[in-house]
């Protein structure tokens, strides 16, 4: 045999075998696949997936509006002296409690006890010019009806013991000032609550009132004040008109809680609104009070404000897990009739736009309240919808577990701003 030819012959032999190679790795990575070569994805001609689905019935669901806020003390007094002196004494433990009426601060009073002195003489001086003026119109006032003495000589004296009489006014009121001074050097607390640092020592000149002295907070109550975004507000205010959110007859309950959402204090109502949106945060401030009894709020803490009460009527209520996100908005699967001629008697899956509302806690976890887009009796497609496309073919498995979907909402678990 010629070279040339045992060599073709070597060639043509490597490549069946890099051909029978290719045609085994592939016969394998399909058998492993579990999948005819060439067939369609799963649901557009091969066998119908199963899905779970819910039927949708109109129900008065419990709300839950939640929204950011911060704790306040429900008074936040600062302290002040109302006369100058030397501060003697700090009367209290700083950051601890305090009740209304308790001394606080001290201040000198030695030179307010000479100046009530003083002042107390000079209206005693005063008392005795007012006693003679007294007694020299009442002595003139015969004479002159027995006209043994001129008009003005009786006019004199009357004005005499007037003059006496606004004088002794005057020396009351310089004592009464005299006596409120030297009270104002107990500086009391004029609520109670938690009293906060002294921040002047003992033997400091305090200049009056511009001098701050402490800080007294009311803990309890305590207030929380949060903001619901103007249009947010607006749409609820419609929401309300319109009687598809229905208001507790005593007003939203208030709870607030943690970060991790562990409930902090029960209890509360919303007290006022602000008439105006803030500027600033494009807000409705709203302020709400609450019992702290045991101390476990602190002003100045961010909290979850949670509105509790408000009911929605007729409307539908799917698991989150069944509704899906897309480009024109939220949208759920529903169960119906091919009209295809060629898919006659089969179901398939529907894309369904939704207008959804709050979340809330079902048995099922958590769910969203459908405002618009379903009606009664419409199947949801709540397990299943990863393996379906719209208009996929779909084969309704038993209901049970998931498939049975939520029974009737607690309390909700997400902010009502989530929804849009």
């Amino acid at each position: 045999m010629p070279v040339s030819s045992h060599f073709a012959s070597r060639r043509v032999a490597a490549a069946l075998s890099a051909t029978t190679l290719s045609i085994a790795v592939a016969t394998l990575l399909v058998a492993c696949s579990g999948e005819k070569p060439g067939g369609p994805p799963p649901g557009f001609g091969g066998p119908p997936p199963p899905v779970a689905v819910l039927a949708v019935q109109p129900q008065t669901v419990p709300v839950t509006l939640e929204y950011t806020g911060q704790t306040q003390g429900a008074k936040e007094v600062e302290v002040r002296a109302r006369v100058t002196g030397i501060l003697l004494s700090r009367n209290y433990t700083e950051g601890g409690v305090v009740r209304a009426g308790q001394s606080l601060f001290t201040i000198d009073p030695v030179p307010f006890q000479t100046a009530l002195a003083r002042a107390e003489a000079d209206r005693a001086a005063v008392e005795a010019r007012h006693s003679q003026a007294q007694r020299n119109a009442a002595r003139l006032k015969p004479l002159h009806e027995a006209k043994a003495i001129s008009q003005r000589e009786f006019d004199d004296a009357v004005s005499a013991e007037q003059i006496a009489a606004a004088d002794l006014k005057a020396a009351s009121a310089r004592v009464s000032e005299a006596r409120l001074n030297l009270e104002y050097t107990r500086v009391t607390a004029p609520v109670g609550g938690v009293a906060g640092g002294a921040p002047r020592p003992e033997g400091s000149l305090i200049s009056g009132p511009d001098v701050l002295l402490a800080t007294i907070v009311q803990t309890d109550p305590i207030k929380a004040q949060f903001g619901i975004p103007d249009a947010e507000h607006a749409r609820l205010q419609a929401d309300i008109k319109a009687q598809r959110l229905v208001l507790p007859a005593a007003g939203f309950g208030v709870e607030l809680a943690s970060a991790e959402g562990a409930v902090l204090a029960r209890g509360g109502r919303v007290r006022f609104s602000e008439p105006l949106v803030n500027a600033s945060t494009g807000t409705v401030l709203h302020h709400a009070e609450l019992p702290n009894r045991d101390a476990a709020l602190k002003p100045g803490q961010f909290v979850r404000v949670r509105l509790t009460g408000a009911t929605r009527p007729g409307v539908m209520q799917v698991p989150q897990r069944a509704v899906m996100e897309g480009p024109q908005g939220k949208f759920v699967y529903v169960v119906a009739p091919s009209d295809k001629p060629e898919m006659k008697g089969m179901e398939v899956a529907t894309a369904r736009p939704v207008q959804a509302g709050e979340w809330v806690d079902g048995a099922d976890g958590r769910a969203w309240i459908i405002r618009e887009g379903l009606k009664a009796g419409d199947r949801v497609i709540v397990d299943g919808v990863m393996r379906i496309g719209p208009g996929a073919p779909v084969t309704v498995g038993a209901p049970g577990g998931a498939a049975s979907g939520p029974k009737p909402a607690g309390a909700a678990s997400a902010p009502a701003s989530a929804a849009k």
